[in-house]
């Protein structure tokens, strides 16, 4: 696994990839998984489900295998995102998609970069970025990881490995507000 990927996201991340293989699903389990990450960005009650102190262990577990069970999910993510749920983890739901996905980049041999924009880019936006991305990273092979941070007012933040790209106007307004500090 990718030193991006360790951790306790990584640990749940490879556990469910080692899972996908052997069930011979790890394309679907993978496409899923960016479906849900979507969802998330989208729901806020669906984050406050994951991220909820209120709820219980058992709660949260019935809560998300009934939501899956009814979106049609394949049982192996079903019972992931259960184990995740029933070990008070599932507040880490969002990074460990994001280490699943680069793990998957990885041993297809892409270039795995994750772009934080303000609002929810529509899939014109998001070919753009994806071009703009893999010209970039220098590969034809580039997995994009798409987050949602609304503090950034507008821009974009990049990641490609170790390097980022930060064009986001929450940034700019920062640096000119050490500007005008270091004029006064």
């Amino acid at each position: 696994m990718s030193s991006g990927s360790t951790g306790l996201a990584g640990r749940y991340a490879l556990a469910l990839y080692a899972l996908a293989i052997d069930s011979s699903k790890v394309d679907s389990i993978h496409d899923e998984l960016g479906r849900l990450s979507d969802l998330i960005d989208e729901s806020q009650d669906l984050m406050k489900l994951l991220e909820s102190p209120i709820l219980s262990r058992e709660e949260q577990q019935r809560a998300i295998t009934t939501i899956m069970e009814k979106a049609g999910a394949d049982a192996l993510t079903v019972k992931f995102l259960g184990t995740l749920a029933s070990n008070g983890r599932l507040s880490a739901l969002p990074r460990v998609i994001q280490a699943f996905q680069q793990e998957h980049a990885r041993r297809r041999g892409q270039v795995s970069a994750e772009v934080i924009s303000a609002v929810v880019l529509d899939d014109r936006r998001k070919g753009v970025v994806e071009k703009t991305v893999a010209r970039l990273a220098g590969s034809d092979k580039v997995s994009l990881s798409m987050r949602v941070d609304p503090s950034l007012i507008g821009g974009l933040v990049v990641r490609i490995g170790s390097r980022m790209i930060d064009s986001s106007i929450k940034t700019k307004l920062s640096r000119l507000e050490s500007a005008m500090k270091g004029v006064a």
